[in-house]
């Protein structure tokens, strides 16, 4: 049952750093990541998946000293783009006359529409835009992982412009929103027997 499986979950803190996740649980991953939903159906953003511990521990030191970065069998960091143009919904419509042979006369009113609220949004608007869709990725992330056995640690506690620059994403145009490191947690870490802290559904859900 998943609402067992989301119980199950919890921002792991500490990773037992001798288990890795297999090709299998990597791909689910992936394959889960490039099926969220997002806005328009844009994909303006990229996840970074960083396996190689020596790269990792680098980047400990840019993470506020969290172990989780380094212990966890691989790091997942969702980046977006520094730049949405045109050439994003020109690519994106492209793809649905391929897939879907749609004919251009249904497209084009959808594609210059889109274009248009894209070319009309400031850039700090776009970048605000973008990084809610990250958001809504690592929901997704986390719903998966919790449904297939991995763990994992949403993390904003990390300095972008640092590992940014330490995995030199500038050349990818993509900047770090946030980071989630995923494994399997250690048996000793005190926070994986903890009883879940959440109000009751009476203050959380109103039904009209």
């Amino acid at each position: 049952m998943i609402i067992e499986k989301l119980k199950w979950r919890y921002a792991t803190k500490k990773f037992n750093n001798s288990k890795t996740l297999s090709e299998q649980q990597i791909q689910i991953l992936k394959e889960a990541f490039n099926l969220t939903a997002l806005s328009y159906g844009l994909q303006t953003l990229k996840m970074v998946v960083v396996e190689d511990r020596k790269r990792r521990e680098a980047l400990v030191e840019h993470s506020y000293g969290q172990r989780q970065v380094a212990d966890a069998s691989h790091l997942l960091i969702l980046c977006i783009q520094n730049d949405i143009d045109d050439a994003d919904v020109e690519q994106h419509f492209d793809n649905v006359k391929k897939i879907r042979q749609t004919p251009d006369s249904v497209l084009e009113p959808f594609k210059n529409g889109l274009k248009t609220t894209i070319s009309n949004m400031p850039n700090e608007k776009k970048t605000d835009w973008a990084a809610k869709q990250a958001y809504i990725a690592l929901g997704n992330l986390m719903t998966v992982c919790a449904v297939e056995g991995i763990d994992g640690c949403p993390m904003e506690g990390f300095i972008p412009t640092e590992i940014d620059k330490a995995l030199s994403l500038d050349r990818f145009g993509l900047s770090s929103v946030l980071m989630f490191p995923v494994g399997f947690r250690a048996e000793d870490d005190m926070f994986a027997e903890l009883k879940k802290v959440r109000k009751s559904l009476s203050e959380t859900i109103i039904e009209l």
